[in-house]
């Protein structure tokens, strides 16, 4: 399923000019609540739905900020190295919590495979914990008058 990612792709100089100013026109054009259509060298125009325009604006944001992008499908299915590449983490740790039943997996052979959706539900729940251990830090920290 990894043909699903594709690589990322890090925009250029003049790229990372374009989407700024595609990303700036389409953030003022979904607040006035205007269709995101797309003409491409004098052909159709087409209407895109909704959800394209929110997503183009988010991609074309990063590309502005000259992040690499890639699209990864809610049901693509990660080898061990690509789940552990989107986590940060190294590929023996996400072993450790794949073993550990953090994450769901599954065998295709002898290789483990990782729905996105399971990765990615195990990444919020883990920056929620972070979140709430955080802000529970810095409530003590108030509580104790140490100045944070």
């Amino acid at each position: 399923m990894s043909q699903l990612l594709g690589r990322p792709i890090l925009p250029s100089a003049d790229d990372t000019e374009l989407a700024a100013e595609a990303s700036r026109y389409i953030s003022g054009a979904k607040h006035e609540g205007a269709e995101l259509r797309v003409q491409v060298d004098g052909g159709e125009l087409l209407k895109l739905p909704k959800a394209v325009s929110e997503l183009l604006y988010h991609l074309l944001t990063e590309m502005a900020q000259g992040n690499a992008v890639t699209l990864i499908p809610v049901h693509a299915e990660l080898t061990t190295q690509e789940a552990a590449d989107h986590l940060n983490v190294s590929r023996p740790y996400l072993i450790k919590l794949l073993e550990e039943g953090k994450i769901p997996f599954h065998m295709v052979g002898s290789h483990r495979r990782i729905k996105f959706s399971d990765l990615d539900g195990f990444r919020r729940k883990a920056e929620d914990e972070r979140k709430r251990l955080m802000d529970e830090l810095a409530s003590q920290a108030q509580d104790f008058g140490m100045g944070y």
